[in-house]
């Protein structure tokens, strides 16, 4: 569960001071104090600059404590070196709260850092708390608090940011969708206020309706997972720097297939926050979301009044990862009893021209496709608009051509018919919560503003319409969101070899085919009998021991066994081999279970097909560990090559519960063990009776 802190001086200050308050305009401490002046009957705001004189036509006072009265939020901007010692007489003031966009610390390197961690530590033990350093400030539109330089139109959406101009662009974005925010933050360098406390609080905001957050440097990563998941509101996610590998030399396949974009992308899904790549991307997302959770169902359909517009709708639909199902006789009858006979109602539905006879058709069509029990979600596109848009004066078609509208009193009637289409359509998404979308050549019509401003996204491009549906619903039977806690801490282990390991894992409930470690030849024979053959021997302490030709499989008897030994030490000159009793492979499917430890998100697990070609199938799927047998579960049957652990062309299916169980109890055993970087177990033997270790690997921090 995530601590929240108490930030009520941060975004409700009773009084505020803008330290280096100025008149010139090219200082920032002038945009803080101007903006902050925006509201001076909300609270008192005080402005200090050393020379004294005016600021913006007030009285600035030289110090703060010439004020006179206890400050409770101070913004400082002044020139570093003054920073530490503006942060104390904040404190002697009396401040709960501080907003430090100074810059010149961690960002720095080790001397600024350490700078940083000193003032951070003097604002804590005085039970305040501090935003930035290095930030651009705050804003907060419910209680008229302006502490940054660029005003943010009210609405419900907290934006914590850590670039100014991406905060710039998305409220540009958002603009035409009718969306506005409720809170701003920089975080800066986040020394004491964190990204987490921020999630933690906004989510608790009563005005605040969704959380958009672009982040470069997530801090504590596995704390913003979690603080994301407990939120009952729609996070969303830009982030910088996901396709990097991780700089740490990986010794294992686990280690070497994951990639910092691999980890957020997983911790996100875990987390149930929606994941984006561009500020467009987000605005789009945020514009679909507003406020609302996703629901469950991807089945979609498609209406249009061109089947241009559908087919290509349909194929961007199936893209973002929805579904375009045919509908079923019983809906397709429903439809054409409002439809005339050219029209197709299979899926896509296409008016095929109806709409420029009787523009009630859209909504007789979106009213009908949203009823329907078979299908989650109803995406409208193409035309829809361009009647409104012709004689409003925004340049449709119909007005250049009058081929859509015919003649002026035609196009008038054709526009009046479209915007109580439109009226309806909002009127009926309002009383079901089936997600409706809208894509429409003409978005800024009369008709789409009016769908707009009852909550009905519309957008401009097909391809971010699928992708708002896409943010809008999930698939069926999909894990709930949630961040499961981390075990504590077991006793660190002492023995990294492969039968230590091994012996460790199968006490965790890992099962694994009976061994015997080996030094010499002498010591072949009791490893031998110590169970039946066909056995497997391994030469130990190799990186990837098949591809040394450290492995031989199905040796039959004691003398085979001994054979290989001899070839493979005079080959490799190990230093201990294993005796392994050989499984059956037949009707098995190899699987990679492993964890790897992200310096940001701790323990991430990673599922996929094993064996010799893990690498180049890479067919894996990532969660952060521990991962439970149902999530476990849910990673395999993703999986692209799926279809081996249900059964293909005569194979029988194995048993996929016993490896989500085995993946329980690995990312389990991991997760307790913070001094492993990387360890796991490949490949896995899932047959239709079980699931079978069949090699481990542990490499420790």
């Amino acid at each position: 569960m995530t601590v929240v802190r108490d930030l009520s001086a941060l975004f409700d200050p009773k009084s505020v001071a803008v330290v280096g308050a100025s008149d010139d305009p090219a200082k920032y401490g002038h945009a803080v104090a101007a903006q902050a002046l925006r509201a001076p009957d909300r609270r008192p705001v005080h402005l200090v600059n050393r020379r004294g004189g005016t600021v913006l036509g007030r009285p600035a006072a030289t110090s703060l404590a010439a004020i006179g009265e206890p400050v409770e939020l101070v913004v400082v901007s002044v020139p570093g070196p003054g920073f530490e010692a503006a942060v104390d007489d904040a404190l002697a003031c009396g401040a709960r709260a501080i907003v430090g966009i100074t810059a010149g610390f961690a960002e720095t390197g080790e001397s600024g850092r350490a700078r940083q961690q000193a003032v951070a530590e003097r604002v804590r033990a005085a039970g305040a708390v501090l935003v930035g350093p290095n930030c651009l400030g705050i804003a907060d539109n419910t209680t008229e608090l302006y502490l940054a330089s660029d005003r943010f139109a009210p609405g419900g959406i907290a934006l914590l940011s850590q670039s100014g101009n991406l905060a710039l662009e998305l409220q540009l974005r958002c603009a035409p969708h009718g969306l506005g925010f409720s809170r701003f933050v920089s975080l800066g360098n986040q020394a004491d206020v964190t990204l987490v406390d921020l999630v933690a609080d906004a989510a608790r905001h009563e005005a605040t309706r969704t959380i958009a957050v672009y982040a470069e440097d997530f801090g504590d990563g596995r704390a913003f997972a979690e603080a994301a998941a407990d939120a009952d509101k729609p996070v969303v996610l830009l982030t910088a720097g996901r396709g990097s590998a991780s700089a740490r030399s990986a010794q294992s396949h686990t280690g070497a297939l994951t990639t910092s974009a691999d980890v957020v992308a997983a911790a996100c899904r875990d987390a149930g926050v929606e994941l984006v790549a561009t500020p467009r991307e987000m605005a789009v997302v945020l514009a679909a979301l507003n406020g609302t959770r996703p629901r469950a169902g991807r089945r979609a359909a498609v209406c249009t009044d061109g089947g241009g517009h559908g087919a290509i709708a349909a194929d961007a639909a199936e893209a973002a990862g929805l579904a375009v199902p045919e509908l079923s006789a019983a809906a397709q009858q429903r439809l054409r009893e409002s439809l005339w006979e050219q029209s197709a109602v299979g899926n896509p539905v296409d008016l095929a021209g109806m709409g420029e006879q009787n523009p009630h058709s859209y909504g007789d069509t979106v009213t009908a496709l949203l009823g329907l029990d078979e299908i989650d979600s109803v995406l409208l596109t193409g035309y829809f608009g361009g009647y409104s848009a012709a004689t409003g004066g925004l340049g449709g078609p119909a007005a250049e051509t009058g081929t859509a509208g015919g003649t002026a009193g035609g196009g008038n009637a054709l526009a009046a018919g479209e915007l109580a289409t439109a009226q309806r359509i909002a009127a009926h998404r309002a009383k079901t919560a089936k997600p409706l979308v809208v894509q429409s050549m003409f978005p800024q019509s009369p008709s789409c503003r009016t769908l707009v401003e009852a909550g009905v996204p519309v957008f401009a491009a097909t391809e971010d319409a699928t992708r708002a549906l896409a943010a809008l619903t999930v698939a069926e039977g999909r894990q709930a969101p949630g961040v499961g806690p981390l075990p504590p801490p077991a006793p660190p282990l002492r023995d990294f070899g492969y039968h230590g390991i091994r012996g460790l894992l199968g006490a965790a409930g890992v099962p694994f085919p009976e061994a015997r470690e080996v030094t010499d030849e002498a010591g072949l024979p009791a490893a031998a009998d110590a169970f039946p053959g066909p056995y497997v021997l391994k030469a130990l302490h190799l990186l990837h021991k098949s591809d040394a030709g450290g492995v031989v499989l199905g040796l039959p008897d004691r003398d085979a066994l001994l054979a290989a030994h001899r070839e493979m030490h005079a080959r490799l000159g190990a230093r201990s081999y294993s005796v392994e009793a050989m499984a059956d492979l037949r009707d098995g499917v190899e699987l990679i279970v492993g964890v790897n430890r992200d310096p940001r998100f701790g323990p991430v697990a990673m599922v996929g097909l094993g064996g010799v070609l893990t690498e180049a199938l890479h067919d894996v799927a990532f969660a952060l560990a521990p991962v439970p047998a149902a999530r476990a579960e849910a990673l395999l049957t993703g999986l692209r090559t799926s279809a081996l652990l249900t059964g293909v062309r005569g194979r029988p299916a194995v048993d996929v519960a016993a490896a989500a169980a085995v993946i329980e109890r690995l990312t389990a055993f991991a997760a307790a063990h913070p001094e492993i970087a990387e360890i796991e177990v490949n490949p896995l033997l899932v047959r239709p009776d079980g699931a079978l270790a069949l090699d481990a690997r542990a490499v420790p921090a």
